[in-house]
């Protein structure tokens, strides 16, 4: 299997700006729960075979599920391009296990769609399965992560709580 990816240099994440980002979503005022859904679709969407798609996905599904537009596309950058093969062949071997497929070796040379399509099959449903279940796992770990910072500020902490009995934002 031979990938070509972008160089190092343009795969490196700022920690910095990670952090910044978290922070934004960490204190944005809205429910957890719509927080939270928000980064859900997002990292589902960054599990999907669809490379260069995933903001412009995550975009379009928090516009038309009225979605937390911050969350849902942080969550669609969850899958960098340094996990992006080992994703793509766990993906593969998942999708061709559950189709009952005889193992097979997966050959690409870069991944763009001519490339993959021979194995879109296999590729989109392990990739769905192993969205879905990030998606699942994201959803109750960004709910605990908004609701354990908004207990460290007492106007965050309260907003919270009526928030959480009432069921939706408040305005």
């Amino acid at each position: 299997m031979t990938v070509e990816l972008p160089p190092i240099e343009a795969t490196v994440i700022s920690i910095d700006k990670l952090k910044q980002q978290f922070k934004k979503i960490l204190s944005l005022d809205a429910h957890p729960g719509h927080i939270s859904t928000g980064f859900a679709v997002g990292v589902f969407i960054s599990f999907t075979p669809f490379f260069g798609l995933h903001t412009p996905l995550a975009i379009a599904l928090a516009f038309i599920f009225r979605l937390n537009k911050v969350a849902c596309i942080t969550g669609a950058w969850v899958n960098t391009p340094l996990t992006v093969v080992p994703l793509l062949v766990a993906s593969y071997n998942l999708g061709r296990f559950l189709r009952g497929k005889p193992g097979k070796a997966l050959n690409f040379t870069t991944l763009d769609w001519h490339s993959l399509q021979p194995y879109a099959k296999s590729i989109l449903l392990g990739s769905s399965i192993i969205g879905f279940a990030a998606a699942v796992a994201s959803y109750f770990i960004c709910y605990w992560l908004v609701t354990f910072f908004r207990r460290k500020d007492a106007a965050l902490k309260e907003i919270t709580r009526e928030m959480e009995e009432v069921g939706e934002e408040l305005e």
